[in-house]
């Protein structure tokens, strides 16, 4: 199996340094603040965007293998995901990863749909690297 990396700096003290995400070799970097993590609106990324980001993509493809292993190849997934960080006993915390995705798949009804997404939430890499979050929650819908 393959290693992959990602790596950041970091500048100054928490509240007032800033730094720079690098995903992978430089496929994607991108600057943080503690603002743009720890507050609304702010520009930039943080690591818990990244986190969903990664979800979403593992995500969407382990769905795309589960249909098709049951005989339905999709049309295309759409996968979002957000972290919830909140603090728990003093630290900030993942408490929630909501995953919403809409499938478009030819010869499934909607409960099949749900339960190849729900198998996919089990399953999927990242998934099971966050299993420490305590609720991660599944919106799936089937679209025509």
């Amino acid at each position: 199996m393959a290693t992959r990396n990602g790596s950041a700096e970091w500048n100054g003290d928490l509240q007032s340094g800033s730094g720079n995400i690098t995903v992978g070799n430089g496929a994607h970097t991108g600057p943080y603040s503690f603002k743009s993590r720890f507050e609304e609106g702010e520009e930039g990324t943080n690591p818990e965007e990244l986190l969903s980001a990664a979800l979403a993509g593992c995500f969407s493809m382990a769905l795309s293998l589960i249909l098709t292993e049951a005989g339905h190849p999709p049309d295309s997934i759409r996968t979002s995901a957000r972290a919830q960080l909140r603090p728990v006993d003093g630290s900030p915390t993942i408490t929630q990863m909501a995953v919403k995705t809409e499938g478009v798949v030819p010869g499934i009804d909607e409960d099949e749909f749900r339960r190849h997404a729900t198998t996919a939430k089990e399953q999927c890499v990242i998934s099971r690297a966050i299993a420490g979050v305590q609720d991660i929650t599944l919106e799936a819908t089937l679209s025509r």
